[in-house]
């Protein structure tokens, strides 16, 4: 079914030997359009169409209908508007009813500044399109916040800096295999590295919250939950053998999903199931077919490439925080809790989108998605403002995203990743991301074109203590 916009004359139409007639205006609805604030990013709006318009609208489908509409004892084009509009009273309703909506919808686009973020909250199916008279309808939608972009120009920023050497690339190697070790079990107590199995119980004020919970994990100097954290992780498990029980409290972190539990103790109580030794892969052609590579020169030279990514990660993220924090000083508008706690998700995402890019393994992604998980709340709500600038930022300086920057950030990841590029493209595409990663090339456009105006100063890159964390 053709829109009204489809059925106005066009340029084309008209013989060139013809003199042209001016281009009539299509055809606008004559709206009464009512929008009010009712909070942070949250617009009231009522919209009233005219039966004027809807007249229109109802001749422009029935005579839509009547050209293409079998009528027994008609020819086609040929029965009279009453009988279709009886015989097909239905299939007429819904199409004037859609007509109405998109229409109002799209000419409301344009007519206000409003941006939503989501769709209008709208229940269509309960809307009626009258007979006779006007027809009104409201509904509630989440919007862009409004805000003067603050001065990115002349920020001076510390950079840090860190080169990497050869025990820096020894010891991404390790991480790297680590990803295909064998676990050996072994009788002998717990050393640091090792993986341990686990049977845990977790106690509040006397009520068991999970008994017999299983997990497996690394002995690092921390072990990271979603909620909260135990904290030398590997001291506690010290000369540990299989059978052997540890305790430890837990505080649970102040913005975990369990209101009620935020900053309470628990005591936890873990019994080792299991002591494994991790035992990493030969260096041979099978493992080198495995992940993609001829020789360990050539592995070593991935391995390489992927610490400087993540080298510029850190710098990046170092840098981009206080770029974000300088220009969302001024950013005093606030954003909705509900707002806030629907985008959690996708903004923990993003993070860990942007860590597979930077060629972070799965255990170090896992760490950094806990740590993000126990202030997800903050963190999220930051993350909301600071997309809202850069992307205004971005629309500003014509920032755009080529296929060609998406094609690249994907092929470091399924080279970090040991996958198949197109494998990983077609998965992503599935569902849906590939959205997140086009808008994060974007952001990071926008941080470049502030940082091509910054003035630095260059201080040493901090370690990253990401490495001792176990999830």
């Amino acid at each position: 079914m053709s829109t009204i916009a489809e059925q106005e004359p066009t340029t084309a139409d008209v013989p060139a030997t013809e003199t042209q007639p001016e281009a009539t205006p299509p055809w606008r609805m004559t709206l009464s359009v009512d929008v009010k604030d009712i909070g942070p990013c949250k617009k009231h709006v009522k919209v009233n169409v005219p039966e004027a318009d809807i007249s229109y609208i109802r001749n422009f489908v029935l005579d839509e209908m009547k050209s293409k509409a079998a009528v027994p004892g008609f020819r086609p084009g040929k029965a009279p508007k009453d009988i279709i509009a009886k015989r097909f009273s239905r299939e007429l309703n819904d199409e004037i009813k859609q007509k109405v909506l998109i229409g109002s919808l799209e000419q409301l686009s344009q007519d206000t500044n409003i941006e939503p973020i989501n769709e209008p909250d709208l229940d269509v199916e309960n809307l009626t399109i009258p007979d006779t008279g006007n027809f009104e309808y409201e509904f509630q939608v989440e919007v862009r916040p409004a805000f003067d972009l603050p001065a990115y120009d002349q920020i001076t920023i510390k950079r840090p800096i860190r080169e990497s050497g050869a025990a820096d690339i020894d010891e991404a190697q390790q991480r790297f295999l680590e990803q295909y070790a064998e676990l050996v079990p072994s009788d002998g107590a717990v050393e640091p590295g090792d993986s341990v199995k686990v049977c845990a119980s977790f106690v509040y004020n006397g009520s068991t919250l999970q008994d017999h919970a299983h997990f497996t994990a690394r002995v690092r100097s921390t072990l990271r939950f979603e909620d909260g954290e135990i904290a030398d992780f590997d001291k506690l498990l010290a000369g540990a053998k299989a059978g052997d029980t540890r305790e430890a409290t837990i505080t649970i972190s102040k913005e975990a999903e369990n209101v009620a539990m935020r900053g309470e103790k628990v005591q936890a109580t873990l019994k080792i199931e299991e002591v494994d030794r991790v035992k990493l892969p030969e260096l041979n052609r099978a493992l080198f077919q495995r992940v993609g590579v001829e020789t360990l020169d050539e592995l070593r030279i991935e391995i390489e490439q992927a610490l400087q990514r993540q080298i510029q990660y850190d710098q990046r993220q170092a840098v981009r925080k206080q770029v974000l924090d300088k220009i969302t000083a001024s950013a005093s508008w606030e954003l909705p809790e509900d707002l806030v706690l629907k985008q959690v998700e996708n903004a923990m995402y993003r993070e860990v989108l942007e860590m597979q890019q930077a060629g972070y393994t799965e255990p170090q992604i896992r760490a950094r998605e806990n740590e993000l998980r126990q202030h997800q709340v903050s963190m999220t709500r930051q993350a909301m403002k600071e997309h809202f600038i850069l992307d205004k930022i971005a629309t500003q300086e014509g920032i755009e995203v080529s296929e060609y920057d998406v094609d690249t950030e994907l092929l470091y990841m399924a080279m970090s990743r040991g996958e198949n590029v197109r494998r990983m493209r077609a998965r992503m595409e599935k569902s849906g991301v590939i959205e997140n990663l086009e808008a994060q090339i974007r952001e990071r456009k926008a941080v470049d074109v502030i940082l091509s105006k910054a003035v630095f100063e260059d201080v040493p890159m901090e370690k990253s203590n990401s490495l001792n964390v176990e999830a």
